[in-house]
């Protein structure tokens, strides 16, 4: 009994370790945008190039190069194209809440997505972690679906040990994560995600929602 009770004692302060970013969505707060975003995410799963360049600032902000202008982010992106990666990248962001981001009186004319992004604690370097995107997420003791469940993780922050290398140089399937409270090996790469991955912004302009960025790193 008195091993037990120690080993229960571990177990929780291991867990006590644990952080997560878990899922918010502050859309409903402002109705006009929540409209906004019905449209567009219904766009976006039809593909619907013209519409997407209908809410597109024109001076959206496209990366830190100065790539900025509407005419680059079409020109980057081939929208116009069924096969574009704009419209895998969009989904994951558009799909996965955020939350209004403005200041004083303006604090509901601009909305950050996905929450991964407006909800990243401060105290927490975005550059050393990641999270994990999703919930109940197997975490394996190797990278295959043949092996041992460690656990199941929901939105816990984590740190990428390293991808998985491939044959072929494609990316890589399977991630090597540790979580905050001590647990490690493999997950998905698909439910891992960083704060500084594909995030857009959007802002209320003359009483009209419009996307202001879409960028990735920092």
């Amino acid at each position: 009994m008195k091993k037990l009770a120690i080993v229960l004692i571990l177990a929780a302060a291991v867990f006590g370790q644990e952080r997560f970013i878990k899922p918010v969505d502050d859309a409903k707060l402002d109705p006009t945008f929540l409209t906004f975003r019905t449209r567009l995410i219904a766009a976006t799963d039809r593909k619907d190039a013209k519409y997407v360049l209908s809410i597109v600032d024109p001076n959206i902000k496209n990366g830190f190069g100065g790539e900025d202008g509407i005419v680059k982010f079409r020109k980057g992106w081939k929208l116009e194209s069924p096969k574009s990666e704009f419209w895998a990248e969009f989904s994951k962001v558009i799909k996965n809440g955020g939350s209004f981001i403005g200041e004083g009186r303006n604090k509901m004319n601009h909305f950050a997505a996905p929450y991964i992004f407006s909800n990243w604690p401060e105290d927490v370097d975005s550059f050393e972690h990641s999270v994990i995107f999703g919930s109940d997420v197997n975490l394996r003791k190797s990278p295959s679906t043949d092996t041992e469940i460690v656990s199941r993780l929901s939105h816990n922050i984590i740190q990428v040990v390293n991808d998985i290398p491939t044959s072929d140089g494609k990316t890589s399937e399977w991630v090597k994560i540790r979580t905050l409270g001590g647990l490690s090996g493999y997950v998905k790469s698909d439910f891992v995600r960083s704060s500084t991955d594909y995030r857009a912004g959007f802002e209320k302009k003359r009483g009209v929602w419009k996307m202001t960025y879409f960028l990735a790193g920092d």
